[in-house]
């Protein structure tokens, strides 16, 4: 029995707690019961900080409903200081395209959440980054509609396997920061049901038990009190059984907007709801059955995750574990992305440094990432100095921190090998918020560009061809333009913020004691004017069909490294591609051999295209992906399926999904690009 069902049995028995409950009490249940000063306290006071501990809404003695304890976070459980596990960041995880790994980061994640006395995670973002620039692409999986449903649903099933609500956010259109709180996004109605909303369903059909609107408006309402996205789509076209939470304290402005549209419940401070709403009943204004849905729905979430809860009791010991931490390790290895190695400059031979450059002020510093909401506190974080120094305990690593071109110049000469540090922290991209405290302020979106600081680039322009065994770890939250000094190193690995094991996995990988096996979520253009354009301080926003890998092959723009694209140090071989359908499920099947001299890791990848549609569609989109370890010469034959249901288009004038009746080009093989994929067909 999944979670839904699960939920959907416990209706009887809400039924019966509900009816007991007078108005006031259900609209209580639909309240969250932090104190503003409560909430704001910690943001400016000295050694606390945001959601140190879960913040409850709701809860009932005279039932016996415990409160809705709320923990945020998307690399980890936001809570205490000093011992959750922070993992990399979700488009870290999301590099990797292993469901599998992150079900299990899932399940650790809720087991600290429990620890911590939560029985919420507010983690699963999915959002859509339709620009690179957002400040939050980090907290996601990446560009592609499919990929962030299949790894945001792998993340919900984990949370929920150890009885914790997961809840996914921001529904919907939220990519943005500095506007996030006056835009208003609009989109023809393709672009919104195929591109911008099968995510958040995927994670509904996970059995999803909670989903957080976002700030910003869609075609001039707000997502919070937005009845065509909460009542009409998600619970009426979804079926979604479990229930609505808004983003905290201007999540929502008008009571009776709201609580008619089918916002359930009011986090993390009771501004609109309480007593305005129990007035707004009175006058009748809401209909008390609306508020008896929205009560329904989170008694019956709870009694249904409580039941379970009883048989995993759990103590604090849990909280950054051996475990999870090295889950958190496994995550940076496969996440880790090769973009460039000429001559072969990686894996370096830890026998032939005995002198190693370490040029850049991100090498020697704890770069976790957003210090936002999704910030969280490990007790300790390992960082690429650190890394290094206890992989090669014999070299000489002399770290150089500043800008002088002359002196880095002479360290790369004088060094056997030379590491550039460079890219972002969170004072560059993240979570948008003002403060005196530079710690916690950041700009919000990218609105300097995507490329490094202009003195990392005269950095590595002048620096990196001193020494020909050199290599840029590039450090940030997603697209990270290379074009301008990628051909004076030799070597390019994109690192993301790979969590507080970081700095090990990235030590492994430069010096060869794991091939790297991550795989970019995102294309990456030659030229930033490639990518859709965008006002990031706006008051109103289109977005367009086309953004990212399809936007370029759309318009015949090559990128300079295609989506889904990932360097080895070792050889893998595609052959024998067969391609089939039973009418409900396409299949792609190939063999892949690792003909290499180390055991490695490909991302086999399916795309179905669309060049005899009669209406405008992608070239091809991404359906499927499969993550294939091999030991060298080892081959395996491997099958990666889509249902049907993934590639049909959104009929405007019937407000249906369609199949287009025709001949479809599936693609198997390891990018986006034509070049690493074998082309067959077949007829629906």
């Amino acid at each position: 029995m999944n979670f839904k069902q699960k939920r959907l049995a416990n209706t009887p028995k809400a039924i019966k707690l509900l009816n007991r409950l007078s108005l006031e009490e259900k609209v209580r249940l639909m309240s969250g019961s932090t104190k503003l000063e409560d909430l704001l306290g910690p943001l400016v006071a000295k050694g606390n900080h945001y959601n140190e501990s879960p913040y409850p809404a709701g809860g009932s003695e005279k039932i016996g409903l415990p409160p809705l304890m709320f923990c945020d976070g998307t690399r980890g459980v936001v809570c205490g200081t000093g011992k959750s596990t922070c993992f990399p960041v979700t488009i870290c995880r999301g590099a990797s395209f292993d469901p599998v790994l992150e079900r299990k980061i899932g399940e650790a994640i809720g087991r600290e959440v429990k620890a911590w006395g939560g029985n919420l995670f507010a983690g699963i973002c999915v959002n859509l980054p339709w620009h690179p620039g957002w400040g939050r692409s980090q907290e996601t999986y990446g560009e592609d509609s499919f990929a962030l449903g299949k790894m945001g649903a792998a993340l919900v099933e984990g949370v929920q396997n150890e009885q914790v609500m997961a809840c996914v956010k921001h529904y919907a259109f939220n990519s943005m920061e500095i506007s996030r709180f006056k835009a208003s996004i609009d989109c023809d109605p393709r672009t919104e049901r195929e591109v911008f909303l099968p995510h958040f369903r995927d994670c509904i059909d996970a059995g999803a038990s909670a989903i957080m609107s976002a700030y910003n408006r869609f075609r001039g309402i707000c997502c919070g009190q937005n009845d065509y996205l909460l009542r009409r789509v998600l619970k009426e076209e979804w079926d979604f059984d479990g229930f609505v939470l808004s983003d905290f304290l201007t999540g929502i402005s008008n009571t009776v907007q709201a609580a008619n549209a089918g916002q359930d419940l009011e986090m993390c401070c009771t501004i609109h709801f309480g007593d305005k709403l129990i007035r707004a009943v009175r006058d009748g204004l809401v209909d008390e059955e609306r508020i008896n849905d929205s009560v329904l729905r989170i008694i019956r979430t709870i009694i249904t995750f409580e039941e379970g809860r009883k048989k995993l009791p759990l103590s604090e010991k849990v909280l950054g574990c051996k475990k999870h931490r090295d889950l958190a390790l496994q995550s940076a290895r496969e996440g880790i992305t090769l973009l460039q190695n000429h001559r072969h400059a990686l894996p370096l031979d830890p026998r032939k440094l005995k002198q190693l450059a370490l040029i850049g002020r991100l090498g020697n510093r704890e770069n976790l990432g957003d210090n936002g909401s999704s910030r969280v506190f490990p007790a300790h974080t390992v960082t690429i100095f650190e890394g290094l120094e206890k992989a090669v305990p014999d070299t000489k690593i002399i770290f150089y921190a500043g800008s002088n071109t002359e002196h880095g110049k002479n360290l790369a000469r004088e060094s056997d090998a030379v590491i550039f540090v460079v890219g972002y922290d969170h004072l560059d991209e993240g979570e948008y918020a003002y403060g005196e405290d530079p710690h916690v302020t950041s700009t919000g979106d990218r609105t300097h560009g995507l490329s490094l600081h202009d003195d990392e680039i005269e950095m590595i322009r002048s620096a990196g061809p001193e020494n020909k065994k050199s290599a840029v770890v590039l450090i940030g939250g997603g697209t990270i333009l290379i074009t301008d000094w990628k051909d004076s190193v030799s070597s390019i690995l994109m690192a993301y913020y790979p969590g507080q094991e970081g700095g090990t996995a990235i030590a492994e990988i430069l010096l060869g004691k794991l091939s790297p096996g991550g795989k970019l979520p995102f294309v990456l253009p030659a030229r930033e004017e490639d990518l859709p354009r965008i006002r990031w301080d706006t008051e109103n926003q289109w977005y367009d069909y086309y953004h990212g890998y399809r936007k370029l092959e759309k318009e015949g723009t090559v990128p300079l490294l295609p989506y889904g694209f990932g360097l080895s140090y070792t050889s893998f071989r595609i052959s024998r591609p067969h391609f089939e359908t039973d009418g409900k499920i396409i299949t792609a099947s190939c063999a892949v051999q690792n003909f290499g001299c180390m055991e490695g890791v490909e991302v086999v990848q399916m795309y179905v295209g669309f060049k005899n549609s009669k209406i405008d569609r992608p070239v091809k989109t991404l359906c499927g992906f499969s993550r294939v370890h091999l030991r060298v010469q080892e081959e395996k034959r491997i099958s990666i399926s889509c249902p049907v249901e993934k590639i049909k288009y959104y009929n405007t004038a019937k407000g249906i999904f369609k199949l287009e009746h025709m001949k479809y080009e599936v693609y198997i093989g390891t990018s986006s690009a034509d070049k690493d994929l074998f082309l067959g067909s077949i007829k629906l």
